[in-house]
């Protein structure tokens, strides 16, 4: 697999996750609580959204793999992506960030089984059916890849935000 696309994908989201766990290493608790705003989410509940989807991503993508023509996708409103970041208060810092670390080790397991003669299969979303069918490739670079990697600078801009409100 070495030098493979999935490889690159694996690495890519490995690095993003890193970045992530190093900027909130060490914060404290009313840091990675901290709102920006009404609108914005906190360190943390980006954090146990991160997860959340993240491990939704990867088991659609076993699924268009196991099954292929399935439909994929979710749309904003699914409950258990709002219930990731609803109730930040019962969330615990240690537990969220613990989970995040471990989706490495999920990320390599399940992306790793997939092969790059596998990437340009087509699948349905759910709900966008008039843009047609999207490749295994798009599923991973855009939900996993791009995803994972803009959360991590959602929390780089978090603390932008709080460094500056301290002025």
């Amino acid at each position: 697999m070495a030098g493979s696309k999935v490889e690159s994908y694996i690495e890519s989201i490995h690095k993003s996750l890193d970045e992530m766990i190093a900027d909130v290493q060490g914060l404290s608790e009313d840091v990675i609580r901290w709102n920006p705003s009404e609108e914005e989410w906190s360190i943390l509940q980006i954090l146990s959204h991160v997860n959340e989807a993240t491990v939704y991503w990867l088991d659609e993508l076993e699924t268009i793999l196991d099954t292929p023509g399935s439909e994929w996708g979710r749309g904003l409103q699914d409950p258990d992506r709002l219930r990731a970041v609803e109730a930040p208060e019962n969330l615990n810092i240690d537990e969220v960030i613990k989970e995040v670390k471990g989706l490495k080790e999920q990320v390599r397991d399940r992306l790793s089984k997939v092969s790059d003669d596998r990437l340009t299969e087509e699948n349905p979303h759910r709900n966008f059916k008039k843009f047609g069918n999207k490749p295994v490739s798009f599923l991973i670079e855009h939900f996993l890849v791009e995803h994972v990697e803009g959360h991590s600078g959602q929390i780089k801009r978090n603390l932008s935000k709080l460094s500056e409100s301290a002025k």
